[in-house]
Protein backbone atom coordinates (compact mmCIF):
# COMPACT_ATOMS: atom_id res chain seq x y z
CA UNK A 1 0.00 0.00 0.00
CA UNK A 2 1.16 3.63 -1.37
CA UNK A 3 1.41 6.58 1.48
CA UNK A 4 1.01 9.89 0.33
CA UNK A 5 2.66 13.07 1.61
CA UNK A 6 -0.38 14.04 3.86
CA UNK A 7 -0.97 10.41 4.80
CA UNK A 8 2.34 10.32 6.33
CA UNK A 9 2.08 14.02 7.87
CA UNK A 10 -0.70 12.38 9.89
CA UNK A 11 1.05 9.06 10.97
CA UNK A 12 3.76 10.87 11.99
CA UNK A 13 1.68 12.94 14.40
CA UNK A 14 2.42 16.32 13.09
CA UNK A 15 -0.46 18.47 12.20
CA UNK A 16 -0.92 19.33 8.55
CA UNK A 17 0.55 22.77 8.09
CA UNK A 18 -2.25 25.58 8.27
CA UNK A 19 -0.02 28.53 7.15
CA UNK A 20 -1.33 29.18 3.53
CA UNK A 21 -4.34 28.54 4.38
CA UNK A 22 -4.05 31.40 7.23
CA UNK A 23 -2.61 33.47 4.83
CA UNK A 24 -5.30 33.29 2.18
CA UNK A 25 -8.11 33.83 5.22
CA UNK A 26 -6.04 37.27 5.94
CA UNK A 27 -4.95 37.95 2.43
CA UNK A 28 -7.38 40.69 1.94
CA UNK A 29 -6.24 42.76 4.95
CA UNK A 30 -2.63 42.45 4.12
CA UNK A 31 -2.89 45.23 1.15
CA UNK A 32 -1.72 48.52 2.10
CA UNK A 33 -4.57 49.92 0.21
CA UNK A 34 -6.98 48.17 2.24
CA UNK A 35 -5.16 49.04 5.58
CA UNK A 36 -5.19 52.53 4.61
CA UNK A 37 -8.50 52.69 3.77
CA UNK A 38 -9.60 50.19 7.16
CA UNK A 39 -7.93 52.98 9.35
CA UNK A 40 -9.23 55.92 7.45
CA UNK A 41 -12.89 54.91 7.92
CA UNK A 42 -12.22 53.55 11.52
CA UNK A 43 -11.36 57.21 12.30
CA UNK A 44 -14.44 58.71 10.90
CA UNK A 45 -16.50 56.31 12.34
CA UNK A 46 -15.15 57.06 15.34
CA UNK A 47 -15.58 60.63 15.27
CA UNK A 48 -19.37 59.54 14.17
CA UNK A 49 -20.00 57.75 17.45
CA UNK A 50 -18.25 59.97 20.00
CA UNK A 51 -18.15 63.31 17.69
CA UNK A 52 -21.09 65.19 19.46
CA UNK A 53 -19.39 64.31 22.88
CA UNK A 54 -16.09 65.67 21.62
CA UNK A 55 -17.43 68.94 20.19
CA UNK A 56 -16.00 71.72 22.58
CA UNK A 57 -18.99 73.63 21.52
CA UNK A 58 -22.47 73.52 20.59
CA UNK A 59 -22.71 73.72 16.99
CA UNK A 60 -26.06 76.15 16.90
CA UNK A 61 -24.09 78.51 19.78
CA UNK A 62 -23.06 82.15 18.66
CA UNK A 63 -20.99 84.48 19.75
CA UNK A 64 -19.12 87.69 19.52
CA UNK A 65 -16.08 86.41 17.54
CA UNK A 66 -17.21 86.41 13.84
CA UNK A 67 -15.17 85.04 11.35
CA UNK A 68 -12.19 84.33 13.66
CA UNK A 69 -9.46 82.52 11.44
CA UNK A 70 -8.03 78.71 13.49
CA UNK A 71 -7.16 79.41 17.00
CA UNK A 72 -6.34 77.59 19.97
CA UNK A 73 -9.76 78.35 21.09
CA UNK A 74 -11.50 77.52 17.87
CA UNK A 75 -9.21 75.11 16.16
CA UNK A 76 -11.02 75.29 12.72
CA UNK A 77 -12.45 79.24 12.95
CA UNK A 78 -15.66 80.87 13.06
CA UNK A 79 -18.35 81.27 11.11
CA UNK A 80 -19.99 84.83 10.64
CA UNK A 81 -22.13 84.52 13.71
CA UNK A 82 -19.31 82.95 15.37
CA UNK A 83 -20.50 79.39 15.36
CA UNK A 84 -17.58 77.14 15.88
CA UNK A 85 -16.82 74.97 12.48
CA UNK A 86 -14.74 72.53 14.59
CA UNK A 87 -17.77 71.58 16.56
CA UNK A 88 -19.78 71.72 13.14
CA UNK A 89 -17.72 68.97 11.28
CA UNK A 90 -17.71 67.04 14.69
CA UNK A 91 -21.79 66.80 14.85
CA UNK A 92 -21.97 66.45 11.13
CA UNK A 93 -20.20 63.40 10.80
CA UNK A 94 -22.64 61.29 12.29
CA UNK A 95 -25.35 62.43 9.94
CA UNK A 96 -23.06 61.69 6.57
CA UNK A 97 -22.40 58.13 7.63
CA UNK A 98 -25.32 57.04 9.02
CA UNK A 99 -27.37 58.21 5.31
CA UNK A 100 -23.63 56.12 3.81
CA UNK A 101 -23.85 53.32 5.33
CA UNK A 102 -28.16 53.04 5.78
CA UNK A 103 -28.91 53.87 1.76
CA UNK A 104 -26.22 50.88 1.39
CA UNK A 105 -27.58 48.39 3.54
CA UNK A 106 -30.79 48.83 1.65
CA UNK A 107 -30.05 49.18 -1.79
CA UNK A 108 -27.89 46.55 -1.14
CA UNK A 109 -30.39 44.20 0.27
CA UNK A 110 -32.97 44.60 -2.49
CA UNK A 111 -30.05 44.54 -5.38
CA UNK A 112 -29.39 40.66 -3.70
CA UNK A 113 -32.74 40.09 -3.49
CA UNK A 114 -33.89 41.02 -6.99
CA UNK A 115 -30.98 39.82 -8.61
CA UNK A 116 -29.84 36.58 -7.40
CA UNK A 117 -33.51 35.47 -7.74
CA UNK A 118 -33.63 36.38 -11.37
CA UNK A 119 -30.18 34.93 -12.27
CA UNK A 120 -30.89 31.75 -10.44
CA UNK A 121 -35.01 30.83 -11.31
CA UNK A 122 -35.24 32.37 -14.29
CA UNK A 123 -38.31 32.44 -16.61
CA UNK A 124 -41.12 34.77 -16.07
CA UNK A 125 -39.44 35.71 -12.66
CA UNK A 126 -36.59 36.46 -14.37
CA UNK A 127 -38.26 38.80 -16.94
CA UNK A 128 -40.35 40.64 -14.34
CA UNK A 129 -37.37 41.30 -11.99
CA UNK A 130 -35.37 42.53 -15.14
CA UNK A 131 -37.86 44.54 -16.79
CA UNK A 132 -38.37 46.23 -13.16
CA UNK A 133 -34.77 46.83 -12.79
CA UNK A 134 -34.38 48.59 -16.25
CA UNK A 135 -37.32 50.79 -15.40
CA UNK A 136 -35.16 51.83 -11.92
CA UNK A 137 -31.73 51.79 -14.09
CA UNK A 138 -33.19 54.25 -16.47
CA UNK A 139 -34.88 56.98 -13.70
CA UNK A 140 -33.10 59.62 -13.09
CA UNK A 141 -31.46 59.23 -9.69
CA UNK A 142 -30.73 62.75 -8.46
CA UNK A 143 -33.58 64.61 -9.92
CA UNK A 144 -36.07 62.40 -8.21
CA UNK A 145 -34.49 62.47 -4.66
CA UNK A 146 -35.00 66.04 -5.01
CA UNK A 147 -38.48 65.56 -6.32
CA UNK A 148 -39.27 63.40 -3.25
CA UNK A 149 -37.40 65.12 -0.79
CA UNK A 150 -39.34 68.32 -1.94
CA UNK A 151 -43.11 66.97 -1.13
CA UNK A 152 -41.84 65.32 2.06
CA UNK A 153 -42.43 67.14 4.94
CA UNK A 154 -39.30 66.02 7.08
CA UNK A 155 -36.44 65.12 5.02
CA UNK A 156 -34.43 64.26 7.79
CA UNK A 157 -31.61 61.74 7.27
CA UNK A 158 -34.03 58.82 7.13
CA UNK A 159 -35.74 59.72 4.47
CA UNK A 160 -32.90 60.24 2.67
CA UNK A 161 -31.29 57.43 2.98
CA UNK A 162 -34.42 55.20 2.06
CA UNK A 163 -34.78 57.69 -1.48
CA UNK A 164 -30.74 57.19 -2.02
CA UNK A 165 -32.09 53.62 -2.04
CA UNK A 166 -34.43 53.04 -3.74
CA UNK A 167 -32.95 54.88 -6.33
CA UNK A 168 -29.58 53.16 -6.42
CA UNK A 169 -30.11 49.44 -6.42
CA UNK A 170 -30.67 48.39 -9.88
CA UNK A 171 -27.27 48.25 -11.22
CA UNK A 172 -25.77 46.17 -8.59
CA UNK A 173 -28.67 43.79 -8.95
CA UNK A 174 -27.97 43.59 -12.60
CA UNK A 175 -24.02 42.88 -11.82
CA UNK A 176 -25.81 39.72 -9.46
CA UNK A 177 -28.26 38.63 -11.84
CA UNK A 178 -25.15 37.72 -14.12
CA UNK A 179 -22.86 36.61 -11.80
CA UNK A 180 -25.73 34.22 -11.09
CA UNK A 181 -25.95 33.24 -14.38
CA UNK A 182 -22.95 31.98 -14.71
CA UNK A 183 -22.88 30.38 -11.33
CA UNK A 184 -26.26 28.35 -11.50
CA UNK A 185 -25.04 25.58 -13.96
CA UNK A 186 -21.56 24.75 -12.05
CA UNK A 187 -21.07 21.51 -11.17
CA UNK A 188 -21.44 21.88 -7.37
CA UNK A 189 -24.95 23.70 -7.61
CA UNK A 190 -26.27 20.58 -9.74
CA UNK A 191 -24.89 18.43 -7.29
CA UNK A 192 -26.95 20.08 -4.59
CA UNK A 193 -29.99 19.76 -6.87
CA UNK A 194 -29.55 16.09 -7.40
CA UNK A 195 -29.43 15.56 -3.79
CA UNK A 196 -32.65 16.94 -2.96
CA UNK A 197 -31.20 20.61 -1.70
CA UNK A 198 -34.25 22.99 -1.31
CA UNK A 199 -33.70 26.17 -3.68
CA UNK A 200 -33.47 28.60 -0.69
CA UNK A 201 -30.97 26.23 1.15
CA UNK A 202 -28.91 26.05 -2.67
CA UNK A 203 -28.80 30.36 -3.09
CA UNK A 204 -27.93 30.69 0.84
CA UNK A 205 -24.54 27.93 1.04
CA UNK A 206 -23.85 27.77 -2.75
CA UNK A 207 -24.59 31.16 -4.88
CA UNK A 208 -24.02 33.84 -2.06
CA UNK A 209 -21.26 32.68 -1.02
CA UNK A 210 -19.15 33.19 -4.44
CA UNK A 211 -20.92 36.88 -4.42
CA UNK A 212 -19.62 37.38 -1.67
CA UNK A 213 -16.92 40.47 -2.98
CA UNK A 214 -19.12 41.58 -5.69
CA UNK A 215 -21.60 42.01 -3.17
CA UNK A 216 -19.14 44.13 -0.54
CA UNK A 217 -17.46 46.01 -3.35
CA UNK A 218 -21.28 47.03 -4.50
CA UNK A 219 -21.76 47.73 -1.00
CA UNK A 220 -18.46 50.00 -0.74
CA UNK A 221 -19.90 51.99 -3.98
CA UNK A 222 -23.52 52.25 -2.97
CA UNK A 223 -22.00 54.14 0.62
CA UNK A 224 -19.88 56.17 -1.33
CA UNK A 225 -22.48 57.40 -4.23
CA UNK A 226 -24.89 57.78 -0.81
CA UNK A 227 -22.69 59.92 1.04
CA UNK A 228 -21.69 62.40 -2.09
CA UNK A 229 -25.44 62.59 -2.95
CA UNK A 230 -26.64 63.81 0.64
CA UNK A 231 -23.86 66.01 0.46
CA UNK A 232 -25.04 67.35 -2.66
CA UNK A 233 -28.85 67.26 -1.35
CA UNK A 234 -28.00 69.69 1.92
CA UNK A 235 -25.50 72.15 -0.19
CA UNK A 236 -28.36 73.09 -2.63
CA UNK A 237 -30.72 73.57 0.58
CA UNK A 238 -32.94 70.38 -0.57
CA UNK A 239 -32.38 68.35 2.41
CA UNK A 240 -33.14 69.87 6.46
CA UNK A 241 -30.73 72.01 6.71
CA UNK A 242 -31.09 72.24 10.51
CA UNK A 243 -29.45 68.90 10.71
CA UNK A 244 -25.77 69.34 10.58
CA UNK A 245 -23.62 67.61 8.57
CA UNK A 246 -20.55 68.33 5.87
CA UNK A 247 -22.76 69.53 3.18
CA UNK A 248 -24.78 72.06 5.31
CA UNK A 249 -21.55 73.51 6.92
CA UNK A 250 -21.07 73.78 2.96
CA UNK A 251 -24.07 75.43 2.10
CA UNK A 252 -23.58 77.95 4.96
CA UNK A 253 -20.68 78.81 3.88
CA UNK A 254 -21.48 79.20 -0.14
CA UNK A 255 -24.64 81.11 0.99
CA UNK A 256 -22.84 83.94 3.10
CA UNK A 257 -20.21 83.72 0.24
CA UNK A 258 -16.76 82.60 2.67
CA UNK A 259 -14.86 82.55 -0.48
CA UNK A 260 -15.60 86.28 -1.35
CA UNK A 261 -15.17 86.79 2.14
CA UNK A 262 -11.32 85.21 2.53
CA UNK A 263 -12.80 82.78 4.79
CA UNK A 264 -11.11 79.63 3.60
CA UNK A 265 -11.68 77.79 7.13
CA UNK A 266 -15.08 78.14 6.39
CA UNK A 267 -15.53 75.44 3.96
CA UNK A 268 -12.06 73.92 3.41
CA UNK A 269 -12.36 71.47 6.52
CA UNK A 270 -15.41 70.04 5.14
CA UNK A 271 -14.17 69.58 1.75
CA UNK A 272 -11.37 67.62 3.24
CA UNK A 273 -13.28 65.54 5.41
CA UNK A 274 -15.36 64.65 2.25
CA UNK A 275 -11.99 63.71 -0.11
CA UNK A 276 -10.84 61.31 2.73
CA UNK A 277 -13.86 59.81 3.45
CA UNK A 278 -14.02 59.11 0.18
CA UNK A 279 -10.31 58.10 -0.02
CA UNK A 280 -11.22 55.25 2.15
CA UNK A 281 -13.63 53.98 0.65
CA UNK A 282 -12.01 53.72 -2.91
CA UNK A 283 -9.23 52.02 -1.77
CA UNK A 284 -10.96 49.58 0.18
CA UNK A 285 -12.79 48.66 -2.84
CA UNK A 286 -9.99 48.48 -4.82
CA UNK A 287 -8.70 46.26 -2.02
CA UNK A 288 -11.69 44.34 -3.06
CA UNK A 289 -11.00 44.22 -6.22
CA UNK A 290 -7.30 43.28 -6.05
CA UNK A 291 -8.57 40.40 -3.48
CA UNK A 292 -11.03 39.02 -6.02
CA UNK A 293 -8.81 39.64 -9.22
CA UNK A 294 -5.26 38.16 -8.50
CA UNK A 295 -3.81 40.15 -11.33
CA UNK A 296 -4.36 42.95 -9.94
CA UNK A 297 -2.41 42.19 -7.02
CA UNK A 298 1.48 43.66 -6.47
CA UNK A 299 4.19 42.99 -4.56
CA UNK A 300 3.30 45.40 -2.24
CA UNK A 301 -0.43 43.74 -1.97
CA UNK A 302 -1.85 40.50 -1.03
CA UNK A 303 1.10 38.57 -3.02
CA UNK A 304 4.18 38.30 -5.07
CA UNK A 305 4.44 39.44 -8.28
CA UNK A 306 5.32 36.75 -10.95
CA UNK A 307 8.61 37.88 -13.40
CA UNK A 308 8.60 35.59 -16.81
CA UNK A 309 11.91 34.68 -17.95
CA UNK A 310 12.15 34.23 -21.89
CA UNK A 311 14.27 31.34 -23.31
CA UNK A 312 13.57 28.58 -20.80
CA UNK A 313 10.97 26.60 -22.37
CA UNK A 314 11.42 23.30 -21.31
CA UNK A 315 11.65 20.45 -24.26
CA UNK A 316 12.34 16.80 -24.68
CA UNK A 317 15.26 15.66 -25.66
CA UNK A 318 15.72 13.36 -28.54
CA UNK A 319 18.11 10.46 -28.74
CA UNK A 320 19.97 9.24 -31.64
CA UNK A 321 20.62 5.41 -32.49
CA UNK A 322 23.98 6.19 -30.96
CA UNK A 323 22.87 6.55 -27.39
CA UNK A 324 23.77 10.44 -28.10
CA UNK A 325 21.17 13.67 -27.78
CA UNK A 326 20.35 15.83 -29.43
CA UNK A 327 20.60 19.45 -28.34
CA UNK A 328 20.05 20.90 -31.37
CA UNK A 329 15.95 21.62 -30.44
CA UNK A 330 17.42 22.45 -26.73
CA UNK A 331 19.64 25.47 -27.83
CA UNK A 332 17.26 27.02 -30.31
CA UNK A 333 14.88 26.42 -27.74
CA UNK A 334 16.83 28.94 -25.27
CA UNK A 335 16.68 31.73 -27.53
CA UNK A 336 14.97 34.97 -26.69
CA UNK A 337 11.49 34.73 -28.30
CA UNK A 338 10.47 38.31 -29.51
Amino acid sequence: MSITATDAVVLDGAPPPATPVRRARLRFLRGGKTRTGLILLAFFVLLAVAGPWLAPYDPDAMSDQLLRPPSGDHWFGTTHTGQDVFSQILVGTRGVLVVGLLAAVIATALSVLVGVSAGFLGGAVDEILSALSNIFLVLPGLPLIIIVASFVPDTGDIVIAVAIALTSWAWGARILRAQTLSLRRRDYVEAARATGESTPRIILFEILPNLTAVIASGFVGTVIFAVLTEITLAFIGVADISHWNWGTVLFWAQSNQALAQGAWWWFVPAGLCIALLGTALALINFGIDEFVNPRLRTATGSSRKVRMRVGFTPVVRRSTGDGHHDHSSEHSSKEPRP
